[in-house]
Parts: C-alpha cells; sequence; structure tokens
C-alpha cells in the first residue's frame, strides 16, 4: 500500500440541513443535545483552490449490497472479543496518573474546533490531561503517542475519517498531535460547516481527510416538514465511498445520530422505523440497522478495494458514551474532574458497540480471505476507555469564558464530545499500535 498519493473526488454531495427536536422517550437527552452543539461542530472555513495532489475524478455508481457474507463466524454466548490483531488488549484497564502532559494545547494548534478548545476557554481544572490509560493485561501499555512513526507509516498514503462529529473529534486530536512535529496545510473545504477537508503534510506525502456521513449509508437528513431522517440500509453513502480508490486507510466512527428519529428502507421496501409516531411503520428500534450499517460500508469497502493493486485498512471506532448527569442547559451537567475507577456500561452503550464488533467479526475474516490480504478490518474498542472518563467534556467550556459575568440559571453543556488535549488523544495512540501491528506484513501486500 505504499503507493504514489492519488487524488479524489473534489465534489461531494452537499448535506441537507438538519434540525434537530425533542424525543418523547428515554434517549431524549440526545435528540436535545445537537441543538446545543451541532451548529458550533464544524469550522467557519473558506473553501481553498486544490493543490495538485487532491485532484482526482471518479465516475463510480452507488454501491449496492445484495449477497450475504458467507462463512460468518458463530457468536458465542460471551462478550463480544473486540480486536484479536493486538499485541495487548487496549480495551480493559483503567486511567492511572500521569506527570507527561499532552503533546499539545488550546494555543498551539490550529485545528482544534472551538467548541472543544477548553484550555483557551477558561476551563480552571486541568486535571483532566494528566492522566494514562493502563491495560489490565500484564507487560501491557499505550505507548505515547510517536507522531513521526505515524507519519512514517503513512507516507504517500490517504487517511480518512467518516462519519459525524466524533469522528471528526478522533480527526482533529490527530491532527494536533501530528502537527506538533509537521504542520499541514488545508487543501481543501467543502460541503455546509466545511463538513469535507482535506490536509496535507508536505514532507510526508500525507493526505488526513474528514467526510461528513453520519450514518455511513445513503441517508436524507431531517427537515422542518419532516421530523425523521430517511436511510437506505443497502447502500453506502457515494460521498465518501466514491473516493474509495484514492483512499488507503480508513477510520470509520459513528453512533449519536442513529438515536434519532428515522425510517429505514431497502431497496424499495420499507423495513420499519424508530420513533415514527403517525407513519404507517413498524417500530424497530436501531440497534438492528445500526449494525446493518457497518455491514453495508465494510462490505462495499472489500468490495471496491479488494481486487485492485492496493488495499485498505479499515477502523472503526467504537462507541463513544455521553455523561450527562442532568438537564443539558443547566450547571452541573457534567461536573465531574476525575476518572472514574470503574462503571459498568450502560445498557445501551454496550449494545451499541456490540452491534459495532459483531460487524467487524463477521466481515473481518471474508474480506481479508477474498481480498488476499489486501483489506484489513479491525476495531478500535474505546468504549469502555471513554464510559470511564466523565472529567474529559468541554461541558460548559463549550463557550468561551461561560461564567465570566457570574453562573447564569441556563448554560448549554457538552457532555458528549471531548476536549482538545483530553482523553480522545488515547484514541490515536491505540490506534497507532494497530498501525505498528498490520507493518510487519505489509510487504505482502
Amino acid at each position: 500500500m505504499g503507493m504514489k498519493m492519488r487524488g479524489f473526488n473534489t465534489n461531494p454531495f452537499k448535506g441537507k440541513p438538519h434540525f434537530i427536536t425533542k424525543k418523547l422517550f428515554s434517549y431524549a437527552l440526545y435528540a436535545i443535545l445537537p441543538i446545543a452543539v451541532v451548529s458550533l461542530c464544524f469550522y467557519q472555513l473558506t473553501p481553498i483552490t486544490e493543490t495538485p495532489v487532491a485532484q482526482f475524478k471518479h465516475n463510480t455508481p452507488p454501491i449496492v449490497i445484495t449477497s450475504p457474507v458467507e462463512d460468518s463466524p458463530q457468536k458465542g454466548s460471551g462478550e463480544v472479543k473486540s480486536n484479536n490483531q493486538l499485541p495487548c488488549d487496549y480495551s480493559n484497564g483503567k486511567w492511572v496518573p500521569s506527570e507527561l502532559g499532552p503533546l499539545y494545547n488550546g494555543t498551539s494548534c490550529g485545528t482544534i474546533k472551538d467548541g472543544q478548545n477548553c484550555m483557551s476557554h477558561g476551563r480552571p481544572d486541568l486535571g483532566y490531561v494528566s492522566w494514562r490509560w493502563q491495560p489490565n493485561e500484564k507487560h501491557c501499555n499505550a505507548p505515547r503517542f510517536d507522531p513521526v512513526k505515524f507519519l512514517d507509516l503513512m507516507r504517500n498514503k490517504h487517511l480518512a475519517f467518516v462519519g459525524d462529529s466524533m469522528a471528526r473529534n478522533q480527526l482533529e486530536s490527530l491532527m494536533c498531535m501530528l502537527a506538533s512535529v509537521s504542520s499541514p496545510s488545508l487543501v481543501y473545504s467543502s460541503g455546509d460547516d466545511n463538513k469535507f477537508r482535506r490536509w496535507h503534510f508536505a514532507s510526508w506525502n500525507v493526505i488526513v481527510s474528514v467526510y461528513w456521513s453520519p450514518f455511513l449509508v445513503k441517508g436524507i437528513e431531517k427537515t422542518e416538514q419532516e421530523n425523521y431522517n430517511k436511510l437506505l440500509m443497502d447502500t453506502v453513502d457515494a460521498r465518501w465511498a466514491n473516493d474509495l480508490g484514492s483512499i488507503d486507510m480508513v477510520v470509520l466512527s459513528i453512533g449519536h445520530w442513529y438515536l434519532h428519529p428515522a425510517v429505514y428502507s431497502e431497496g424499495d421496501s420499507v423495513l420499519g422505523c424508530h420513533y415514527c409516531p403517525g407513519l404507517n411503520h413498524t417500530e424497530i428500534g436501531f440497534y438492528g440497522v445500526f449494525g446493518k450499517a457497518f455491514r453495508t460500508a465494510l462490505k462495499a469497502i472489500a468490495e471496491r478495494k479488494g481486487h485492485g493493486d492496493n488495499g485498505i485498512d479499515v477502523v472503526v471506532t467504537t462507541f463513544s458514551p455521553h455523561h450527562f448527569e442532568g438537564e443539558w442547559d443547566k450547571a452541573g451537567a457534567c461536573p465531574k474532574t476525575e476518572p472514574y475507577q470503574e462503571k459498568e456500561l450502560q445498557a445501551m452503550d454496550e449494545q451499541m458497540r456490540e452491534a459495532e464488533l459483531e460487524a467487524v467479526e463477521e466481515v473481518r475474516p471474508v474480506a481479508l480471505r477474498e481480498s488476499g490480504g489486501r483489506v484489513r478490518i479491525t476495531a478500535l474498542d474505546v468504549t469502555k476507555l471513554a464510559s470511564l472518563r466523565p472529567d474529559g467534556h468541554p461541558g460548559p467550556y463549550m463557550h468561551p469564558f461561560p461564567f465570566a459575568n457570574g453562573v447564569q440559571d441556563r448554560v448549554q453543556h457538552d457532555c458528549v464530545h471531548w476536549c482538545l488535549p483530553g482523553p480522545i488523544d488515547t484514541w490515536n495512540e491505540i490506534m497507532l499500535e494497530i498501525m505498528k501491528g498490520w507493518q510487519s506484513d505489509d510487504s505482502t501486500r
């Protein structure tokens, strides 16, 4: 996969505007939060003319998945295994104090989204950056991120983050750590709220991109007229899939948008819906279709990339729980200042995680075999790590100095995304360990 950089599609479809409304069931919190934070999810950037390295055209039709995956592994009665490709099990452990500071801060990195720049916004406690993840397994550590090693592994390649605002959060963490050794150039920005962006690290000829695709599959986001999303579960979202020819590694990260009202279809048939009163559809929830979206996306990647000259590495970042303890617009919504020492996953968070891990375990062996090793898929299982970090969110510091004029009765909180720097930097430390594990067999690709 160490081929010279190819270009990619420069005209992704523009997303539909969305308006978040309150849910009338137990997950109302998720439906309310985006009204406060979605408008702050993306930089306001001026579109930039692309450089030659970023120019490419595709005329590929949408990928439709119709055939089932064969030879899927039997699921045991125990917990789904997250990743058998790492030398350590990073999914279980604890957060321990660390004297090592982050590789960047609120002023040294220019790609931090304003709503997650907790330091610059006046958050008074900085203890949230003084913890590191310690896996439970003996003689197993999560090494400090090495930006030079990461860029060396990605030399002459294109890394894409695909998903919702959590994908963007992880991308911006990575960009800040890489920028500690090499300043990237923003070479492309497009879409409503600049949801499609691309950077170039010239010294390594590395491209890093982000694609807004909150469902992975083809979807129409809700509007004021129709208060539900419409998803086509057997068709991958062309806004990112049409660029697969140029992508060498992709990180898929979605979740929270599947908690919103939606109608799900395959072809011309409606499968059902999630919270759709007034519509003549069967309520089927969201866990099953959430897993189906990953199967559709992973199989589309394998079909497109499994038979060419170059393959692809795929990382699925698992669901990251929220830490709301009260109303999202009142003081104390996420007040913790230290990690939990231990905490059981909430049922919903566990089921979202399992849906992703089952999709990875089902598609991975078939993709690996049928591609001759050119398509490698793994899970970056961070759900438990994330659940133990209630202290790592912006909270009221999604806004600059929210208490400068005293404590207000109402102040918006973000208890979903992560401060930068913050716990999410660890996601990328573990991802680098995955990449190191893949390095040894690159000569056979």
